[in-house]
């Protein structure tokens, strides 16, 4: 309970920053400042889509960084995922958390891209999108909705991380342990643990 794994932790809170903060910013930064800016729709759509696309490498660095170190932190405290109440439940809900994001996340950048192809003033880019055909007005509709589900299931995650750090203290490790030990399932099963144990009675005969 009481190493450290500071590196583990530092690549799982970084990347969780920058995936959190980089989607935030473009939702209200990129393309606000671009709806605001550029009155042409398929200009605005071009040049959201280059933002983001200039985006992407850092972000697919910061998601990798954050799965890798929650990776980790996960493998060093699965004896508390294990024993402690109620660091399973709060573990099982960020997996599903991030889950969901990294979905949207996937989702949004394949909706993306077929909007920077459809876009493009390249006459060539434009037919790959005629290969992969997509309604640039619903594409938009789909993306105004998903560019705030990503930032708004990752601020999930980071309620969930501070979560963990206060499970982490002593007396809600201890307390933690002692609630799982006196819960109904654990003694029941130390009852049955200990009736295998126990050992038959000796028979003797009189001679």
């Amino acid at each position: 309970m009481s190493q450290r794994n500071t590196v583990m932790r530092s690549l799982h809170d970084i990347g969780l920053a920058a995936w959190f903060g980089g989607s935030l910013m473009g939702a209200v930064g990129l393309n606000g400042a671009t709806r605001n800016a550029v009155k042409e729709p398929v200009l605005a759509s071009r040049i959201a889509s280059a933002g983001w696309a200039a985006w992407a490498p850092a972000n697919a660095a910061a998601v990798t960084a954050h799965l890798v170190g929650g990776a980790g932190l996960l493998g060093a405290n699965s004896a508390r995922v294990a024993y402690q109440r109620g660091v399973g439940a709060s573990t099982l809900a960020k997996t599903v958390l991030t889950g969901a994001a990294l979905a949207a996340t996937a989702y949004s950048r394949a909706l993306g891209k077929k909007i920077e192809l459809a876009s493009s003033p390249d006459p060539e880019d434009r037919g790959a999108a005629a290969d992969h055909p997509v309604e640039l007005e619903q594409a938009q509709r789909h993306l105004a909705m998903l560019q705030w589900a990503v930032p708004a299931l990752t601020a999930g995650v980071l309620v969930l991380n501070a979560l963990h750090g206060e499970q982490q203290r002593p007396e809600e490790q201890r307390q933690g342990m002692l609630r799982r030990a006196a819960s109904p399932r654990a003694m029941a099963g130390g009852t049955r643990l200990a009736a295998v144990r126990r050992p038959a009675p000796s028979v003797t005969g009189r001679c």
